[in-house]
């Protein structure tokens, strides 16, 4: 745990003009009331409720080990993706408690090496990853239950422009985008929409920005304005 790293907390208590949040194995954060939200705040009970859980960044961790954290400074998609990933752990670890009675210890030995979740993930396509924590009979129930559930696929959008004034512009944006053409959208006068789906948000962001690097480096080789919307 460092300095810019995201956290799921829970809302411990709210005293005076700080917010207290319970940090899982790494004690409390808080946060000031300047970091819950932009602008004059009347009640920080309007933001952050006692029992909650919520998505921070870590703004400094202090020679005291004082966690000091924001909650504004979190992008809608930081939280999306941070909560995405909790559902995706607590529906993993209900499945473990269906697979072994020893379920947290196996857990915390899963843990060392990566997310629960993302484990039975890769066990989906090898399930031989599955014999370091699991006895022959556990793994094959636990590959059954895996196949049963297919893992729900996430979606992201964005929109961008492209323009040319050049008199076979046309011919040149079709050919640009033909790559593409089951991924995009025309909108109108130039604009389009871009729809990539993947299994979490961070590797469909990633091909998100590689198409959209790739359009724009062949747009300007073609002369043809490229304008990506924020």
């Amino acid at each position: 745990m460092q300095e810019g790293d995201l956290i799921l907390g829970t809302v411990e208590k709210i005293e005076h003009t700080t917010v207290f949040v319970r940090i899982q194995d790494n004690g409390l954060g808080t946060i000031i009331t300047s970091e819950v939200a932009p602008g004059r705040i009347r009640n920080l009970r309007d933001y952050v409720v006692p029992g909650k859980k919520i998505v921070c960044k870590i703004l400094k961790i202090d020679s005291s080990g004082n966690i000091h954290l924001s909650l504004r400074r979190v992008s809608a998609k930081e939280k999306k993706e941070v909560m995405e990933k909790y559902e995706k752990e607590k529906s993993a670890i209900s499945i473990l408690k269906n697979i072994t009675p020893d379920f947290e210890n196996v857990s915390k030995k899963i843990e060392e090496k990566m997310p629960v979740f993302e484990l039975f993930n890769q066990a989906r396509e090898n399930s031989s990853l599955l014999d370091k924590y699991f006895k022959k009979e556990q793994a094959t129930k636990l590959i059954a239950i895996l196949k049963e559930r297919k893992e729900k696929e996430v979606e992201v959008k964005k929109e961008f422009k492209l323009s040319s004034g050049l008199s076979d512009g046309l011919l040149k944006l079709k050919e640009l985008l033909s790559p593409y053409q089951d991924k995009i959208t025309y909108l109108a006068a130039g604009r389009y929409s871009i729809k990539i789906t993947a299994k979490d948000y961070k590797k469909a962001n990633s091909e998100m920005n590689n198409i959209l690097d790739d359009i724009e480096k062949k747009a300007k080789n073609l002369h043809i304005k490229f304008e990506a919307k924020k």
